[in-house]
């Protein structure tokens, strides 16, 4: 049977995220903590509609990235302005948990965002009242496991960050100590900054 290692982000949870945020939220029990439960990834493909190609290269890139296969989802509605039938595949998504989910969010973290062309870091205000944290990218291309010979076409990705979280400050404290580099809130004042 061959043997499994922790991801890296797992171990850093366990040891230091979690005590952390036991002393900053002032909570004893580690279970009411607030912890990432998935990542769900999401294509649209909006050019699926004429050319069925796109789909599948959108699949196969949503499975290099994720390391699970996607799954491919449809219009629910016909509607004639987009040439848009009901039941025609329009997207693709993936839902990580557990492991998987970890190593994605090391790889998102340590090497895509940072080549991500002009990256400032993520808006704090992504959230959505419930404590869910909502990113997009506008190009598939900055995770390295993808050849960029083999996909031409750009392609953005929509990322949502599950959290048990009671609050939008509480997931925002820690998607932070997970090492998600949000943006800074920068006062500005009459006599100063640009």
């Amino acid at each position: 049977m061959a043997k499994t290692t922790t991801p890296r982000l797992m171990e850093m949870y366990l040891r230091e995220v979690l005590p952390a945020l036991q002393e900053s939220l002032g909570r004893k029990n580690r279970l009411s903590l607030p912890r990432l439960q998935k990542i769900i990834l999401n294509m649209g493909v909006g050019t699926a509609v004429t050319e069925k190609k796109h789909i599948e290269d959108a699949t196969d890139a949503m499975t290099q990235i994720s390391g699970q296969r996607p799954v491919v989802t449809r219009a629910r509605k016909a509607v004639a302005a987009f040439k848009l039938r009901e039941g025609l595949p329009i997207g693709c998504k993936v839902t990580l948990r557990g492991m998987r989910m970890y190593e994605f969010l090391d790889r998102l973290v340590s090497i895509a965002l940072p080549r991500v062309r002009d990256f400032r870091g993520l808006d704090p205000q992504g959230f959505d009242g419930r404590g869910n944290f909502n990113m997009g990218l506008t190009e598939q291309l900055v995770f390295p496991e993808l050849n960029p010979d083999k996909f031409l076409r750009p392609q953005g990705l929509h990322i949502t960050f599950v959290t048990s979280g009671r609050s939008d400050d509480e997931s925002r404290e820690l998607l932070r100590r997970l090492g998600l580099p949000f943006r800074r809130e920068q006062q500005l004042d009459g006599a100063g900054a640009a």
